[in-house]
């Protein structure tokens, strides 16, 4: 069904449609209206059986839902920022226990200084923990993301995180086709665990692990994404078969085949970045978009394939690794290792700095021509930064 939605609302509608058993919630701006909008469900019986859990913070959220998985319960949850730091520590747990569950991240910038707005600094910071990232590009795909995350979580019994970026993706209103809930049940059949606490057939679960064995229980969390490279595009496949939408994925090229420049990004500047390079091309500027939507696992060999033909490759980036530079360029570099492409990173939109067309469109055509910077940071006010830097050299040091 068509629906004029919030993006925050429609994705509380695909998770509810998903029939999750236990939700844990703790509110943090910009994903609170996604847990208001299914605590809503939950009260009103639209969404049941479901308990849903009110929790004193983001740590215990995830331990909650540590709990619940592996009590046998599907289990969602969500949060944002310095709540996913907050909840780190369960974070690796989860994925280090194989369980499948599934939580929204709206992307959004870490502090200090305090900082709400979007970027993806936030998700980023738990690449190496062992989730799946799935990154939204618009907020149809948002909701769609919710209930490919779940078939995948579950027959490969690993937790998934789906990024939607904040306020930009989830406080937007537009048309999401919200699918009926006899399409989701055929296409997601009932939670059935892989491991399972049952009074009836003890087990531990979590118990301490020595020298003799971490390296194989790291490698084996290692082993199941690269399994995961070959489920998500057949999950997402399945979904366009059934729901007439393609979806997810590992990547999606736009204007890709001719194309000398490919920039490359995840989340909604894919939007802005398609209607600048249709402008670019009016002018006779080659440049396609590569999004990036499996980020973990990397697709490496998807990646190769779609950029390997282009002369040169930017990869525009909403976080960056302080004191080198890019994060998702250094997957990207690996990936095209030996090919001898020219690249750049660009970070931009940082702490929900605006990426404008005009700033993406002065940019690609300095790339165009070979004139960008290695290491470029869109917009940067020079002036303040240097004024800083002058200021704390001439400081007297202790």
């Amino acid at each position: 069904m068509l629906k004029q939605i919030e993006g925050s609302r429609a994705v509380a509608e695909a998770v509810a449609l998903a029939r999750p058993e236990v939700i844990c919630a703790y509110p943090i701006s910009p994903q609170t209206h996604i847990v208001e909008g299914l605590g809503e469900l939950v009260k009103s019986g639209a969404l049941s059986p479901c308990e849903f859990i009110n929790v004193e913070s983001e740590f215990a959220a995830m331990s909650v839902a540590i709990g619940s998985s592996a009590a046998g319960a599907r289990t969602y949850t969500a949060t944002a920022s310095q709540g996913l730091l907050f909840m780190a520590e369960a974070v690796y747990n989860a994925s280090g226990l194989g369980l499948p569950i599934v939580m929204t991240v709206a992307n959004r910038a870490i502090g200090a200084p305090i900082n709400i707005w979007n970027d993806h600094s936030d998700s980023m910071s738990q690449r190496d923990c062992g989730w799946i990232q799935l990154f939204a590009a618009h907020n149809q795909e948002a909701a769609d993301l919710h209930i490919q995350a779940f078939k995948l979580a579950e027959e490969l019994s690993m937790p998934v995180m789906v990024c939607m970026d904040g306020f930009i993706l989830t406080h937007a209103v537009e048309r999401v086709d919200i699918p009926a809930q006899t399409e989701v049940d055929a296409f997601l059949p009932p939670y059935e665990p892989r491991q399972v606490l049952d009074v009836n057939e003890p087990v531990s679960i979590g118990a301490m692990v020595g020298p003799e064995a971490f390296m194989e229980v790291r490698y084996l969390a290692h082993a199941k994404q690269l399994m995961a490279l070959e489920r998500i595009p057949q999950i997402a496949a399945e979904f366009a078969e059934r729901f007439g939408r393609t979806t997810g994925g590992l990547v999606r090229g736009y204007r890709c085949q001719d194309a000398d420049t490919i920039v490359v990004a995840l989340g909604s500047v894919i939007g802005t970045l398609k209607d600048t390079v249709d402008e670019l091309r009016d002018d006779g500027l080659r440049i396609g978009v590569l999004g990036i939507h499996s980020f973990r696992p990397f697709p490496l060999a998807a990646v190769r394939a779609a950029l390997e033909h282009a002369k040169r490759v930017v990869v525009l980036e909403k976080s960056f690794s302080v004191g080198l530079g890019g994060v998702v360029s250094t997957d990207v570099r690996l990936a095209l290792s030996g090919l001898g492409l020219q690249g750049y990173t660009v970070v931009a939109g940082l702490g929900g700095r605006a990426i404008t067309k005009a700033s993406l469109a002065r940019m690609l055509r300095e790339a165009v021509a070979d004139q960008l910077q290695p290491l470029t940071f869109l917009d940067l006010d020079w002036r303040i930064v240097n004024r800083q830097l002058e200021r704390e050299a001439a400081t007297r040091r202790s």
